[in-house]
């Protein structure tokens, strides 16, 4: 006979009815818990929780796209009263080569392309490298990755004001100090290509990859130590240890941080418009850039959302691509 069944043999009667009322009691008091907590969840529960948000979705996302597609397919001039029905004429002029917008909106497509193209590879590989050096244990930690992040928090004005007079041809800074450490002082940064596209880019780099440092850092403290312990033990130098623990263990994160840049080099907008201005000859103009012209300039908000729908559409194929690539390695593993 074991410890308990002895103590409940031996114990009185009056103890032995106050375990079994306080068994009941605990008993009816989980029936009462489980019965409340069904009547609190009935099916409109989770509705109720994502209402709110489904009203913000509906009211800021849903309904302007409509209305999008809606002034699409008119010639929507915000100064004439009439806005005639054409279908989907603004599309077709888009393919039209002998059309006025068609042949300039492809060329500001073919623009974005470069700098999207110039831009990544540098927007993915300077943020992960400033992220591995951060992520070590120095003195000043801290203050070195405030002063990377710090160009992020300025605005688009401020960068691409500020940049516009360092890189004059003329009179700015950058052609000043390259003089005299000897090298070509005459660059003209802002009015001729490929040296637009560079600074483009590298303003651009300078302004944004803290963001990319920030969000890598946040991925490389998530790994854990004893990944990198059993690869030391097992002999691995460091580079196997980059390539077989950092970038797997990245992978979730390089997933946002790839989609994400992508979407926003594509989307570049205020630094070609305030540093190069599309210059020289449209080179540097964007779809974007086209887009705001478009609308807000010569108020053809019809062929402006035709635009916008077609450049859409081409950023949503590019970042379904980019999923999958990273679907199919993680199938892989």
């Amino acid at each position: 006979m074991t410890v308990p069944q002895r103590l409940a043999r031996t114990a009185s009667p009056s103890a032995r009815s106050a375990r079994i009322r306080i068994s009941r009691s605990s008993r009816s008091s989980r029936l009462l818990r489980s019965s409340g907590s069904s009547r609190s969840f009935r099916w409109w529960t989770p509705y109720a929780f994502l209402g709110p948000y489904l009203a913000l979705f509906l009211t800021f996302v849903l309904v302007p796209i409509g209305y999008g597609v809606w002034i699409s397919l008119h010639d929507w001039d915000i100064n004439v009263a009439a806005k005639p029905f054409v279908g989907l004429g603004n599309y077709a002029e888009l393919f039209d080569p002998g059309s006025v917008d068609g042949p300039r909106f492809w060329e500001a497509m073919r623009a974005t392309g470069v700098f999207t193209a110039l831009s990544l590879p540098f927007l993915l590989i300077v943020p992960l490298l400033v992220a591995l050096l951060m992520n070590g244990r120095f003195r000043g930690r801290g203050l070195y990755r405030a002063v990377y992040f710090a160009p992020y928090v300025l605005g688009v004005a401020v960068i691409g004001v500020v940049w516009r007079f360092l890189l004059d041809g003329n009179i700015g800074l950058v052609n000043h100090y390259l003089g005299v450490l000897g090298l070509p002082d005459d660059i003209q940064w802002t009015t001729d290509t490929p040296a637009a596209w560079w600074a483009l880019v590298l303003v651009t780099l300078w302004w944004t990859l803290g963001f990319n440092a920030v969000v890598y850092l946040a991925g490389l403290q998530d790994i854990p130590a004893e990944l990198y312990e059993s690869a030391r033990v097992d002999g691995a130098n460091a580079w196997h240890r980059f390539a077989h623990v950092t970038l797997p263990g990245l992978r979730p994160v390089a997933l946002f941080v790839v989609n994400a840049t992508l979407l926003a080099s594509a989307n570049m907008f205020g630094q070609s418009y305030l540093i190069t201005g599309g210059a020289p000859a449209d080179e540097t103009k964007s779809a974007i850039y086209l887009i705001a012209e478009t609308g807000l300039g010569r108020f053809e908000m019809g062929s402006a959302s035709a635009m916008s729908f077609v450049l859409a559409l081409a950023l949503m194929a590019a970042s379904t691509v980019v999923f999958r690539v990273f679907r199919e390695r993680q199938e892989d593993r």
